[in-house]
């Protein structure tokens, strides 16, 4: 059954115990231990709880009840349409607390990796067709060449892999942010997947923004609750964005023994979405140690990861890996390393009349009023010391300085040769020796 909310095929509700694919034990251990933490009481509660539709969390209280966990209260609750109780019996509560000692984890019923792997395929982000307007759309506060959209656009849409390189100030940041803009439709995150019995929590609020939640009104015929699993949680393209700081062991499951689950690593939580690399060459480890990390998965559109035992095991990955570097690609990758990235793009810095075009924006933008003396002061004077390397960054260091100087000195916003010197002299440091 396709339910469609957003393009994407929503992962279809669970009919049946037997339908979810987990073992019996654990489905009914987890329930018994949100039962225990977060004190419901009526089947609809628990299946909230638990993010199970209420038929079957119903045969999962029933399984409790046969095997003597779980007994009725014996009191109908007027309040929730006369639904009947339920509570832990001695054995139950028991029962809950060894299975606490051995995980921690309660609430949402994880979604077993098998079941995870088909809903990867339906929302792929190899499946994106990406516009030229929507790209051009998603960088429109960025001047951009004709001809780097012309790169960019086949790149994004085959959802493979980026290396963008350039001068810095160019705006390589900027340019990932704008594709994850342009992506622009919604996928579904599992709240914690299952793997040999184990969980492993996806769905995190620092890395996901949650889409708007439909909100059932009792009275209304139609309920849109149950149209898909809500194990899962509809939320926005994921974006990982990294840059100094990322290591090596980052890409790995994170065990956490006092809870005793795992939590995703930041590539399994981009799933669907883009995966940016920021500053590649700056991290502690080398740049090729971190590529070498990322062929396999880039390949064979899979990752593998290792539980505490040392079981390895294949998840999905599908993420469009961005790598953005101020760096050559000769300096920092083997020329196998550099075949596998499928694109190649280098960001350069503008032109004198592209940088003029931004010039005259961002001035118009900050309220400065442009002075023809001072631009020529600028570009005949200035620029050559530098030999006329021109980058994006720069209109908006220059005209903040020359601004930041006006209210100190209490006149109005001008632009004059006198001020863009002072403005440059903060751009570049000189060159000296500094005697100690």
């Amino acid at each position: 059954m396709n339910m469609q909310t957003t393009g994407v095929t929503a992962p279809p509700a669970p009919r049946s115990l037997e339908a979810m694919k987990l073992p019996p034990v654990m489905m009914r251990d987890i329930m018994l231990k949100t039962m225990f933490r977060k004190n419901v009481e009526q089947t609809s509660e628990i299946a909230k709880a638990i993010c199970l539709p209420v038929p079957v969390t119903q045969q999962l209280v029933d399984m409790g009840r046969d095997q003597r966990l779980i007994e009725a209260t014996g009191t109908l609750h007027a309040t929730s349409g006369n639904e009947m109780g339920y509570q832990l019996t001695d054995l139950g509560k028991a029962r809950a607390a060894d299975a606490l000692a051995q995980s921690e984890y309660f609430g949402a019923m994880p979604v077993p990796l098998e079941v995870y792997r088909e809903q990867v395929e339906r929302q792929s982000i190899r499946n994106i067709q990406v516009t030229r307007k929507q790209l051009t759309d998603a960088m429109g506060h960025l001047i951009l060449p004709d001809e780097l959209l012309d790169h960019l656009g086949p790149a994004v849409g085959s959802g493979r892999s980026i290396l963008m390189y350039g001068p810095p100030g160019n705006g390589k940041s900027s340019i990932s942010n704008g594709i994850r803009d342009a992506l622009g439709d919604k996928i579904y995150i599992p709240r914690a997947i299952e793997y040999a019995g184990q969980v492993i929590t996806v769905y995190d609020p620092i890395v996901h923004s949650k889409a708007e939640e439909q909100v059932d009104d009792p009275n209304s015929l139609r309920r849109t609750s149950n149209r898909f699993d809500t194990r899962y949680v509809l939320c926005e393209r994921p974006t990982v964005i990294t840059g100094g700081e990322l290591s090596l062991s980052m890409l790995d499951l994170v065990y956490n023994p006092t809870a005793r689950t795992y939590q995703a690593p930041l590539q399994l939580k981009s799933t669907g979405g883009v995966f940016i690399v920021d500053d590649l060459g700056r991290q502690e480890e080398p740049p090729q140690a971190l590529v070498n990390r990322w062929i396999v998965p880039l390949e064979e559109s899979k990752d593998i990861l290792a539980l505490q035992s040392g079981e390895k095991f294949e998840v999905p990955f599908d993420t469009l890996v961005i790598f953005s570097t101020n760096f050559h690609p000769n300096e920092i990758f083997d020329k196998a390393a550099l075949r596998r990235i499928f694109f190649k793009i280098k960001i350069d810095g503008p032109h004198q009349e592209d940088f003029l075009k931004i010039f005259a924006l961002v001035a118009r933008k900050k309220k400065m009023p442009l002075d023809e003396g001072a631009l020529v002061h600028l570009l005949k004077k200035k620029y050559p010391t530098i030999d006329n390397i021109y980058a994006n960054y720069q209109p908006v260091f220059l005209i903040d300085q020359m601004i930041s100087i006006c209210e100190f000195e209490g006149i109005p916003y001008q632009m004059s040769p006198e001020l863009i010197d002072r403005a440059w002299a903060n751009m570049f440091v000189k060159e000296e020796t500094i005697v100690h």
